[in-house]
């Protein structure tokens, strides 16, 4: 069984779908401390004007203290939900699917979820079931027995869960590799790969293209009955830990 970890991204680009798609299980690491200015509560959309950020307010929020996706609350004020839906109007009311997809959108950043985390699973999880990806998802938070920190607590996470291979993002090369091939998974029983992805180009009406938007740019431009296989037609092989060694050598 193939496992893939992640923290649960704002409006994620179309690699993180991608990523989700190619594994059985996928693990929303939501007891992970959340950053201002991270992926975790920002995302880019391509609008009229070239690259727009759209940010969402927390409430209480420290990075000295154990802020994490599962208990950082919403800022309650409606206004940025107002403001996040207006730009999405602005950007892609021309869009050849906006009529379609827009409403599904509206819908989502519209309810009252309490924190950033449940805001962010729900459209995760409302947003590929929609585009057809079938995949398993669980929360790390409801996990019991997970222990350590970084690669060590993703090798626990994989083996509460029954994993056999663990498919990683690219980005966590960094910290896994670090100081061994591999890091804690290497002789650990569990196969560890690295996911591979090359972005597709979509007509999205720039010139020249804005790659690495929210998939939100996908689905306004070419809708979600065609969006899977615009997403699945980016995925490469897997890469091996030594492939990955060698990338960022």
């Amino acid at each position: 069984m193939i496992a893939a970890i992640m923290q649960p991204t704002y409006l994620p680009w179309i690699g993180y779908f991608d990523l989700i798609d190619t594994v059985d299980q996928f693990v929303f690491l939501d007891d992970a401390q959340i950053l201002k200015r991270s992926w975790g509560v920002r995302n880019r959309i391509a609008g009229a004007n070239g690259e727009a950020f759209l940010s969402v307010p927390l409430s209480g929020h420290s990075q000295k203290e154990n802020c994490t996706f599962v208990n950082t609350r919403l800022a309650p004020e409606p206004k940025w939900r107002k403001t996040h839906l207006a730009t999405l109007r602005h950007a892609y009311g021309k869009a050849p699917f906006f009529a379609k997809e827009f409403p599904h959108l509206e819908a989502l950043l519209s309810r009252d979820h309490e924190t950033i985390g449940a805001l962010n699973i729900a459209f995760i999880t409302a947003t590929a079931q929609r585009i057809g990806i079938n995949t398993h998802f669980i929360e790390a938070s409801t996990l019991k027995g997970v222990t350590g920190r970084k690669d060590d607590r993703l090798l626990s996470i994989c083996r509460v869960i029954g994993a056999d291979t663990y498919l990683a993002a690219q980005g966590s090369a960094a910290y896994i590799e670090q100081e061994s091939e591999g890091g804690a998974f290497g002789g650990s029983g569990i196969t560890l790969r690295y996911h591979g992805f090359d972005h597709p180009v979509y007509a999205q009406g720039a010139d020249p293209f804005i790659s690495h938007m929210s998939v939100v740019d996908l689905l306004m431009r070419c809708g979600s009955q065609a969006a899977l296989d615009i997403i699945r037609s980016g995925r490469t092989p897997m890469l091996s830990c030594t492939d990955m060694r060698e990338l960022i050598a």
